[in-house]
């Protein structure tokens, strides 16, 4: 007979293992700290890819909450410009890097590897810089124009479910180079491992459906537009690279939560 203490002993010690996973999670894809005790072991990065959107809602309440401070002196165009850079910042552009290299590789190059060469490239490009400076603009010029609860609504919205949507390709598609800032997240994720990403994506926006502050046509038009720009990406990646990498994913990151705002936008109007 085994000790009436064993399974919740085993349950806590589950616990404090997908706490760990998220502190590894949010040490890798933002500049916080922290804790000592979370240690650290090789293994766990490759299964804490499962709470990349549950960093997108860290990142997703600090860019919010500069949002609405700076809302409160300034005009909406200077609050929204103070939380975009408070979100780059906090994650140490890490995403808008891996866009910025994404349209380097993919504009420039025309066999798979010269793709992968420019995009392994430290240097930003013609097309990277181009392709950066547009996204920030696009993203800066439509956060504007939504009234300031749609701002806090979108922030969080689409900041954990433009996470999943890099996380869904982990998910679904193979790594295209033996190396690189990615492999050590490179492992296939599980279906489970997928669905604790998805539940914690659609938590805080289920949450701001019930609260009343965001209609479910608009929140529908937010996945959907997440979703469609996400399969575009995953179809481009596999045709010119056989599967993506690590800028791949910051990429679909980029292009998906912009989406999210348009399709936000465009139901406000």
């Amino acid at each position: 007979m085994q000790p009436s203490g064993t399974p919740a002993i085993s349950i806590a010690k589950n616990c404090l293992h997908q706490v760990r996973l998220f502190f590894i999670a949010l040490q890798f894809f933002t500049r916080l700290p922290i804790p000592r005790w979370v240690g650290f072991e090789p293994d766990w990065l490759h299964h804490a890819s499962r709470y990349f959107p549950a960093v997108g809602i860290v990142v997703a309440a600090v860019t919010a909450a500069v949002y609405w401070l700076a809302s409160l002196l300034l005009p909406p165009a200077v609050a929204v410009l103070l939380s975009t850079i408070a979100g780059i910042y906090l994650t140490g552009a890490f995403h808008e890097d891996g866009f910025a290299d994404t349209c380097d590789g993919l504009g420039g190059g025309m066999t798979r590897q010269r793709v992968l060469e420019i995009m392994t490239d430290s240097r930003i490009g013609a097309y990277g810089a181009i392709g950066i400076i547009l996204l920030l603009a696009l993203k800066c010029v439509t956060l504007t124009y939504l009234p300031t609860q749609s701002v806090l609504a979108a922030l969080l919205i689409a900041h954990p479910l433009s996470r999943l949507a890099a996380a869904s390709l982990i998910w679904r598609l193979a790594y295209a180079k033996s190396e690189g800032k990615a492999k050590p997240l490179a492992q296939r994720m599980t279906n489970k491992e997928f669905l604790i990403a998805a539940s914690s994506a659609l938590l805080p926006a289920l949450a701001l459906l019930g609260l009343g502050w965001v209609p479910w046509q608009s929140l529908l038009a937010a996945i959907a537009a997440c979703v469609l720009s996400t399969f575009w990406l995953a179809r481009k990646f596999t045709r010119r690279l056989g599967g993506y990498t690590g800028d791949c994913l910051g990429a679909v990151q980029q292009v998906s939560e912009i989406s999210c705002y348009l399709a936000l936008l465009a139901m406000v109007h």
